[in-house]
């Protein structure tokens, strides 16, 4: 089974505040030209996406210096929901994926917050402490994915903590994932859950926005 992990990429969808906006319109219609082609305006992070490194600091590595193993790979769900609004995820939560981590392991972070996409409560959402962070990273896991705007709280503070040790250890950061519910119940079954991030192949770029999906054995 397939389960799109991703937002859906419309003009006026919501942004980090103060990225570019999102704007889609025909280009080219058959009409008028004999073909139909979108015009696109829209930043590295919008929607459903990846950050690499080179987001948060000019010395680290941009998205196409990353190995593309960096983009996929068995998933462990952590179950955070259920937090209150701009709760921290703690370093004791991991606890219960403790034995799932390790190199090659994509961390996907379930606080159910996407449920507020598209409302002003979206941008309260839990955050990971930097410990958390620091721990994930020792693990070996250079993959993480949260269904929240950031890994950070929205507003940031000035020196982005989590991101901070999550791209120094040159992990990928995907953020604005959905529907990790499903995924939570395979991992309970006992089913293996495989993740894809891919981005698109931007020369010497931050992020990227991708078409997240996991395959559920």
């Amino acid at each position: 089974m397939i389960v799109d992990l991703s937002v859906p990429v419309v003009s006026g969808m919501p942004v980090y505040p103060g990225d570019p906006e999102v704007e889609i319109a025909p280009a080219l219609t058959v009409a008028a030209e004999g073909v139909n082609v979108l015009g696109l305006h829209l930043g590295s992070q919008s929607g459903t996406h990846v950050d690499a490194p080179y987001h948060i600091d000019d010395a680290l590595p941009t998205l196409d210096a990353l190995p593309l193993e960096r983009f996929l790979g068995p998933a462990a769900v952590l179950d955070a929901r259920g937090l209150p609004p701009r709760a921290p995820i703690t370093p004791a939560m991991l606890a219960a994926v403790a034995g799932r981590l390790g190199p090659g392991t994509v961390l996907l972070v379930a606080t159910g917050w996407d449920e507020h996409w598209g409302t002003p409560g979206y941008l309260a959402h839990p955050y990971m402490e930097s410990e958390t962070a620091r721990r994930i990273v020792a693990a070996g896991v250079r993959t993480v994915g949260v269904d929240t705007l950031s890994v950070d709280p929205t507003p940031a503070p000035a020196d982005l903590p989590a991101h901070r040790v999550l791209c120094g250890a040159h992990a990928v950061i995907a953020e604005n994932l959905r529907g990790l519910g499903p995924l939570l119940e395979a991992q309970a079954a006992g089913r293996p859950i495989e993740v894809s991030l891919l981005p698109l192949r931007l020369h010497a770029a931050d992020g990227s926005p991708v078409r997240a999906v996991a395959r559920i054995g």
